[in-house]
């Protein structure tokens, strides 16, 4: 498949590449890595075992001295504390802005290593490896970096861009089927918010035909994300749609500290909840929420909010970063394909939630 060429208003470039067994082949990117003496390479203890040694192997033969770093897999690695750790090793291996970070993983990697990247030295080229069919659509593409506090997800953070994204579907094979489901949360989410198209297609097509196209999707995805970038890389305006879903979602993750829901299941929650809200508001047309219902029980998510604690969601939402002064923007739906933000404040923000 052709590379996608994203274009930022800054004069800043780079190519998103999906193609099946790309993994196999990075002497193509031979080019890149030979800019470079030193590479590290951060993924974590599941990715590490599959891809590591190869992936290793192959940016050392392009003439780039590789040190691997391999950190614990789950939320909880996205924190300063491990963030800290890490700027230790670079301090250690002698990095210069000369060279370059590798994130190979999921969105935790991706994630921690920008963040990294972008703040050590004031600034180090990284490039993105996504292993997760979540960070394959979402999180790798857009440069959105940070890490966690306790007191909320992605709190401390950076807008760094990578210099490629590089996207092998065949690595999903590798995934089991509950990280498969929670990357469907993120491909429904584009469909829900701009491509009525996409949304039909996972919505009628049976699975073995999502299987068999999951590349084109997963380039579909990759192409609305840049689009919505370059239209708005700081989420001043449109890029705030790619939050339908997400938060409730965060505040869910972040309620049951991280254990019951994944991010996609959690966002998966997210975008039913706040579209039966909706749809009884008036804002959303009616029988969306019964199509977002049934597209994630075909992709075995979840869709009911479970009970909360309205003093417990009231002070993780409210440090949502998303708040500009006493308001903050939600996604809605008008319908599917179609997005609209709805500007409310603290209190009309509790009634969606609750």
């Amino acid at each position: 498949m052709e590379g996608i060429k994203v274009e930022l208003h800054r004069d800043y470039r780079y190519t998103i590449d999906v193609e099946n067994g790309v993994l196999e082949e990075l002497e193509k990117y031979n080019d890149t890595f030979f800019r470079y003496e030193k590479a590290v390479i951060i993924t974590d203890a599941n990715v590490a075992p599959l891809y590591l040694k190869h992936i290793a192997k192959q940016i050392s033969q392009a003439g780039c001295k590789v040190h691997e770093l391999v950190i614990a897999p789950g939320e909880h690695s996205k924190s300063l504390a491990k963030a800290e750790e890490i700027y230790h090793h670079f301090s250690e291996y002698n990095m210069t802005r000369s060279d370059l970070v590798v994130a190979l993983g999921g969105g935790v990697v991706g994630d921690l290593a920008g963040f990294c990247a972008s703040t050590y030295l004031r600034g180090i080229d990284f490039i993105q490896v996504p292993t997760t069919l979540l960070a394959q659509v979402d999180s790798s593409v857009g440069g959105k970096v940070g890490v966690n506090l306790s007191k909320g997800k992605n709190l401390v953070g950076s807008f760094y861009q990578p210099q490629a994204v590089i996207v092998d579907p065949n690595v999903i094979k590798t995934l089991p089927k509950r990280n498969i489901s929670e990357g469907m949360a993120e491909v429904i989410k584009y469909g829900c918010i701009y491509d009525k198209d996409l949304f039909n297609r996972l919505y009628y097509d049976r699975e073995n035909e999502i299987k068999n196209g999951l590349a084109e999707i997963i380039h579909r995805c990759c192409v609305i994300k840049k689009e919505v970038t370059e239209e708005d890389e700081r989420e001043g305006g449109l890029r705030k749609i790619l939050n339908f879903g997400h938060t409730i979602g965060h505040v869910l993750e972040a309620y049951f500290n991280y254990q019951k829901f994944s991010h996609g299941e959690a966002v998966a929650i997210g975008m039913y909840h706040i579209t039966v809200k909706s749809e009884k508001k008036g804002i959303t047309k009616k029988g969306t929420a019964d199509k977002i219902k049934s597209i994630l029980e075909k992709n075995d998510l979840p869709y009911t909010m479970p009970y909360l604690e309205q003093d417990k969601v009231e002070e993780i939402l409210f440090r949502d970063k998303k708040f500009s002064g006493d308001k903050i923007t939600l996604v809605m739906l008008k319908e599917l394909g179609e997005a609209v933000l709805v500007k409310m404040d603290r209190n009309q923000l509790i009634e969606f939630i609750i």
